[in-house]
C-alpha cells in the first residue's frame, strides 16, 4: 500500500491527512493557531506558528498511521489563499506577521486604484476585482511599512509567497520558491490568460518581480521534502489553493459542476472548463487546478472557474462560541438553533470584515436586525446558521446569471457541511438538491489527488471522479414563495450593514 500525505493549511488551523491509494483517509492530525487582530479590520498570523503546527501535524498523522515514510508516494499542499508572507531569502525568517486574506487594511489603496481607472485592466487580466482580499496590495503595504524592505526586495534579497510557497520553501530547506496557477491567480499580479506574472500589473501595484515564485502546474513534481521532516526524501507533487483543491476533490472536473465549501468563509466555485467566463454580477474568474502535461504535450491545459467568496461562514459560529459565549463547542449550535421553529424575525449579517461577492463592500460591518424582547440566544444562533446559507444563495444567484445555466445540484464540503439543519436550509433556500459526500475533507483530498496524479499513483481525473460517493442528499422542502420571502428580508438586512465605516 502506498500513501499520499496532504498538508491542509487553513485560516484557523493546520491539518495533515494521510490518504491511501484508494483515496480513503487513514490518519489525521489538526492544531489550531493564534488569530492576531492588531486593530479593527486587521487580521494577522505568525508564519512561524503556521510552520510549527503544520510540521507537527504531518509527523503526527504519519506516526498515528504507523506508516513507513518510504511508503509515502507524494506530499500535496493546499492552503488558505491570498494570505501574504514576506521573508528573508538568506535566513528564511519572516519580516513581519502574515497579512491574512480577511484583512482590510488596504481598502483605501484599492479605492484609490479604482478611482484612477485601474479596475478594468485588473479585471480583464486577472479575473478579480480591486479588493483588499487579494495579495497584491498586501505585498505593497508590507514593502512600504517595513523599513528598508522595498530596497531589499528590488535587490532580490526577499521572497513573497502565499502560504503554499512559504511551506514549500521550508519543506525543501530553501530549495523551492514555487506556487501554482490557482494561488498565483489570487494575487492581482498574474494574467490568467497568458499564465504568467504580468509586468503591467507589477508596475501598477509597485511590486518587484524579484519577489515572486515560479509558477508550475498544480499537479507536477515541484521538488523534494527534505528528509528531516518525514525521515525520507518525498516529492512535493501537488499544490492548489484550498477552494480549487476542494473543487478537484469533489470531482467537479466538467463545465457546469459546482461545489460550496463551508469553512471559515464559504466559497462557491463553478467549473467553466477552458473558457474564462467574465462576470458581470460581482463574481471572480479564477484559475482551476492544472495538470502537468503528459504524452509529449508541452503546455498544461488552462482551466477556469467562476467563484463567489463569502468572507464569514463558519467563523460566525466561532464568534458566537468565543466572543458571545453562547456555547462551549461549535457542534452545539445545531441543537440550540433547532430548539426554535424559525428565526423569529431575526437576521444576522456577519460582515465582520466587510462583504465579499457579490457586494464587495469593505466598509460593511456586522449587524443583527429584527430583535424583539422575545428574541433569544436560540433565535440568534439560528439566524447565524441561516446567514451562511443566505450568503451562499446570493453568490449562486449571481453565478447562474453569469454562466447562463441552472444548477442541477450543489456538492458541499467543509466542517459546517456536517450540520444537517444548515444543509437542509441551504437546499430549501436554493431550491436545488444539496449533496454531501462521504469524505467531507475534500480540500485535503483534492491536494492528495493532484499529488498522486503527478507521481502516477492514479491514472486520470476520470478515475478519481468515479471514486466520489454521496453520503446524503438534501432535497428542497420549502415552498418557493416562502424562500423568496426570507431572501427578501435577508437582503434588506444586508442593505443596512453596508458602508458602515466609510473613509476608514
Amino acid at each position: 500500500m502506498r500513501y499520499v500525505l496532504a498538508l491542509d493549511q487553513g485560516t484557523t488551523s493546520s491539518r495533515a491527512i494521510l490518504f491511501d491509494e484508494n483515496g480513503a483517509p487513514v490518519a489525521s492530525a489538526q492544531r489550531e493557531f493564534r488569530q492576531i487582530y492588531p486593530q479593527p479590520g486587521w487580521v494577522e498570523h505568525d508564519p512561524r506558528e503556521i510552520l510549527a503546527t503544520q510540521f507537527a501535524c504531518a509527523r503526527e498523522a504519519v506516526s498515528k498511521a504507523g506508516v513507513d515514510a518510504r511508503q509515502i508516494a507524494a506530499v500535496g499542499i493546499t492552503n488558505q489563499r491570498e494570505t501574504t508572507v514576506l521573508w528573508d531569502r538568506q535566513s528564511g525568517e519572516p519580516l513581519a506577521n502574515a497579512i491574512v486574506w480577511q484583512d482590510r487594511r488596504t481598502a483605501l489603496k484599492c479605492a484609490a486604484l479604482r478611482a484612477s481607472g485601474a479596475e478594468e485592466l485588473v479585471r480583464r487580466k486577472t479575473g478579480l476585482v480591486l479588493d483588499p482580499y487579494f495579495s497584491g496590495t498586501k505585498i505593497a503595504w508590507l514593502l512600504d511599512a517595513i523599513p528598508g524592505a522595498r530596497a531589499r526586495a528590488e535587490r532580490g534579497e526577499l521572497a513573497f509567497g502565499t502560504i503554499d510557497s512559504w511551506l514549500a520553501w521550508h519543506l525543501s530547506q530553501a530549495r523551492l520558491h514555487v506556487t501554482d496557477p490557482t494561488n498565483a491567480s489570487r494575487t492581482l499580479l498574474y494574467d490568467i490568460h497568458t499564465g504568467d506574472w504580468d509586468p503591467e500589473l507589477l508596475r501598477l501595484l509597485d511590486v518587484p518581480r524579484a519577489l515572486l515564485p515560479d509558477v508550475l502546474p498544480s499537479a507536477s513534481v515541484f521538488g523534494m521534502v527534505a528528509p528531516d521532516l518525514l525521515g525520507e526524501l518525498v516529492p512535493i507533487a501537488g499544490i492548489a489553493g484550498d477552494q480549487q483543491a476542494a473543487l478537484f476533490g469533489q470531482g467537479c472536473h466538467a463545465p457546469g459542476m459546482a461545489k460550496n465549501t463551508y469553512g471559515t468563509g464559504c466559497f462557491l466555485l463553478l467549473h467553466t472548463g477552458e473558457k474564462a467566463v467574465a462576470s458581470s454580477n460581482g463574481l471572480l474568474t479564477t484559475a482551476a487546478a492544472q495538470i502537468a502535461p503528459r504524452g509529449g504535450v508541452r503546455v498544461a491545459r488552462k482551466e477556469y472557474a467562476l467563484e463567489g467568496s463569502v468572507f464569514i461562514g463558519g467563523a460566525v459560529v466561532q464568534w458566537l462560541r468565543d466572543e458571545m459565549k453562547f456555547f462551549s463547542s461549535s457542534a452545539e449550535i445545531e441543537q440550540l438553533a433547532a430548539s426554535v421553529l424559525d428565526n423569529g424575525g431575526v437576521y444576522l449579517v456577519p460582515a465582520f470584515t466587510g462583504l465579499g461577492a457579490p457586494h464587495w463592500d469593505p466598509h460593511a460591518r456586522g449587524a443583527i436586525v429584527g430583535l424583539t424582547r422575545g428574541s433569544s440566544r436560540a433565535h440568534i444562533a439560528r439566524a447565524a446558521l441561516e446567514a451562511i446559507a443566505y450568503q451562499s444563495a446570493d453568490v449562486l444567484d449571481a453565478m447562474q446569471r453569469d454562466a447562463a445555466e441552472t444548477l442541477s445540484e450543489l456538492r458541499v464540503d467543509g466542517g459546517a457541511a456536517a450540520n444537517d439543519l444548515l444543509m437542509q436550509f441551504q437546499a430549501d433556500i436554493l431550491g436545488v438538491p444539496v449533496v454531501r459526500p462521504k469524505v467531507l475533507e475534500t480540500t485535503a483530498l483534492g491536494a492528495a489527488y493532484l499529488a498522486g496524479l503527478a507521481v502516477d499513483l492514479w491514472n486520470s481525473r476520470e478515475d478519481l471522479a468515479a471514486r466520489w460517493q454521496a453520503e446524503r442528499r438534501f432535497e428542497p422542502r420549502m415552498e418557493r414563495y416562502k424562500a423568496e420571502d426570507l431572501l427578501g428580508h435577508w437582503r434588506e438586512a444586508v442593505g443596512r450593514s453596508k458602508n458602515w465605516t466609510p473613509g476608514k
